[in-house]
């Protein structure tokens, strides 16, 4: 009934947290920054987040079209039009709940965003994700 994701992060065995969790068949996309990315501008940092949820969705047997929720973090208030024509192209059609707050700062200072995602799978493929439910109790 639970399938944690790993992402690969450093900070997840200290912290205590996982890229991704699938319950049943609903997806959360923990804090995600742009690891491997810091030197780069606003728009190299979203694309790269895009990439790490990407590949947790895969995990989870979920895709881009499955999420129904964003949550995206920006330190600089100015970067919002170029985070949101990124956000367009993946969502641009798919349309999910989204928020987009400025904060003072984030776990890593070189960071300008960092998203949260949830999705709902339609009709769970477990077969396909590696997912084994457990029956109801």
């Amino acid at each position: 009934m639970r399938q944690n994701i790993s992402g690969g992060s450093p900070f997840e065995p200290k912290i205590g947290f996982s890229r991704a969790v699938r319950a049943w068949n609903t997806v959360h996309i923990a804090g995600t920054g742009p690891v491997g990315a810091e030197n780069e501008d606003v728009e190299g940092q979203t694309r790269r987040i895009f990439a790490i949820v990407g590949e947790a969705l895969s995990k989870a047997g979920a895709s881009f079209h499955d999420v129904v929720r964003t949550r995206i973090y920006l330190t600089h208030a100015e970067d919002w039009e170029v985070v949101g024509r990124v956000h367009w192209e993946f969502f641009g059609v798919i349309r999910p709940a989204a928020t987009m707050v400025v904060v003072a700062a984030l776990l890593n200072p070189a960071w300008r965003i960092e998203m949260e995602m949830d999705a709902v799978v339609d009709s769970p493929s477990d077969q396909d994700s590696g997912f084994i439910p457990s029956p109801p109790m």
